[in-house]
């Protein structure tokens, strides 16, 4: 707001001008960390499902071979460390055939365009619950910006422009009575907004140093010089299956053997 115009004004309304054009830019800086975090994370599921197809299924493949291994050995040779040792190994089948063939491994590359950018964008600018003004307010900008999400990682520009429509800003045209009343609010609306902001940084990083960040990193830095970081994988574990089938058909062997 021009200087001028501050001038005009009572000390406590340039008060409420000053932290309303501080609300405003922060607004704006929140609504580009929501929409780097929701990218962050589409792009990690995306990768993360490419791993469990390309190299999550062929370690599913060794750790089943593994334990049929590890039973055989344990009905040969009997100890409770055997049997101990074998059930682990069914258990850690069990557990790596899940995951590779699981809800998470049907996750696709995350490609949103410019247009679901910009609405999504608006909306976590618009409907963003750190910005509401009381807990009714917060519960409507909170189901409204669950939505949005769901919209975003569906690609669902459409739906995005419906629930911005829906929204209409309404929180907004809510004024509680008196220039005081809206400044402790602003003064709230700031604070909510600088805590969401650091949950966001928290969030990011974490999401950048978990495992599959790091591995999704490393496959990034690979591909930059010709490599194939996850086909190296699936190669490597390969070359370890066809270990565990000869060692295998070795106990099957064995076994026919001493019958």
């Amino acid at each position: 707001m021009p200087n001028q115009l501050l001038r005009q004004l009572k000390p406590e309304d340039e008060e409420l001008a000053r932290k309303r054009e501080e609300l405003a830019t922060i607004r704006a800086g929140l609504a580009d960390r929501e929409l780097e975090l929701a990218d962050c994370r589409q792009q990690l599921n995306a990768f993360q499902g490419r791993y469990l197809r390309q190299v999550g299924t062929l370690y599913a493949e060794l750790d089943g071979l593994n334990s049929r291994i590890r039973t055989l050995q344990a009905a040969r040779n009997p100890s409770p460390l055997a049997d101990a040792q074998a059930e682990e190994a069914r258990q850690q089948a069990h557990q790596t055939y899940q995951e590779a063939h699981g809800s998470a491994s049907e996750a696709r590359e995350f490609a949103p365009s410019p247009e679901l950018k910009a609405l999504f964008r608006e909306a976590a600018k618009r409907i963003h619950p750190d910005l509401a003004r009381d807990s009714v307010d917060q519960e409507r900008r909170t189901r409204c910006m669950a939505e949005a999400n769901r919209a975003y990682q569906a690609g669902d520009a459409e739906g995005l422009k419906r629930i911005l429509v829906e929204f209409e800003d309404g929180a907004d045209s809510v004024h509680g009575e008196g220039t005081g009343a809206e400044l402790v609010r602003a003064i709230r609306q700031i604070s909510q907004a600088r805590n969401r902001l650091a949950a966001i940084e928290a969030e990011l990083a974490a999401l950048q140093t978990s495992e599959i960040g790091l591995l999704r990193k490393d496959a990034e830095s690979a591909e930059r010089n010709g490599r194939d970081l996850l086909a190296e994988l699936a190669n490597t574990v390969r070359q370890q299956i066809e270990v565990a089938r000869k060692e295998l058909e070795r106990l099957s062997v064995q076994g026919q053997d001493s019958k």
